[in-house]
């Protein structure tokens, strides 16, 4: 374990490069959109394993040594903690990094502007909505597409009469209303 615990030049060439990539690749990600992992098409899925393999060697270089792929690790790690740490004490930060919620319909009215802004076909909005058993959008009081990618969806009521029963008090053994 050459230099690991006085990192020498190539090891912190390593955690600087892995800093970048880190970064880069998180901007990407922020800029691909709101996907959830299990809506990831193939492509999707192919394009973020040749990424993976790709800045795999941007960040250890030539060095292919036990070192320099543990302190690459780590520094993900790290950085991981840190921006999950960053989020949860910073809603600007969080916001920033994970993005917010956007209403695709509200009261039965699709918000057009917000799926082709966040890339979703009325026929994915149709099937979020038959996940929820819902199968029209004026049936719909409130679909959001959340942070994580999913799709919240909020059915009006049906029947929105409640009936309230007072409850049957017990005084010395007997029951009142």
């Amino acid at each position: 374990m050459r230099g690991l615990l006085t990192l020498d030049g190539t090891l912190w060439q390593i955690m600087l490069r892995t800093v970048i990539v880190f970064v880069a690749v998180i901007a990407g990600l922020r800029l691909f959109g709101k996907r959830e992992l299990g809506q990831l098409s193939t492509f999707d899925l192919v394009l973020l394993l040749l990424i993976a393999n790709t800045v795999q060697n941007a960040m250890v270089g030539p060095d292919s040594s036990l070192d320099g792929g543990l302190v690459a690790a780590a520094v993900l790690l790290i950085l991981n903690y840190g921006m999950s740490s960053l989020g949860v004490r910073y809603r600007l930060f969080r916001h920033a990094l994970s993005g917010v919620p956007t209403v695709l319909i509200t009261n039965g009215r699709v918000n057009e502007s917000a799926l082709q802004r966040e890339d979703i076909t009325y026929e994915e909005m149709q099937a979020a909505l038959r996940e929820h058993n819902v199968l029209a959008t004026k049936d719909v009081a409130l679909a959001v597409l959340e942070v994580d990618g999913s799709i919240s969806v909020i059915p009006k009521e049906v029947n929105a009469t409640v009936t309230i029963k007072r409850p049957k008090l017990r005084t010395h053994g007997h029951e009142r209303e």
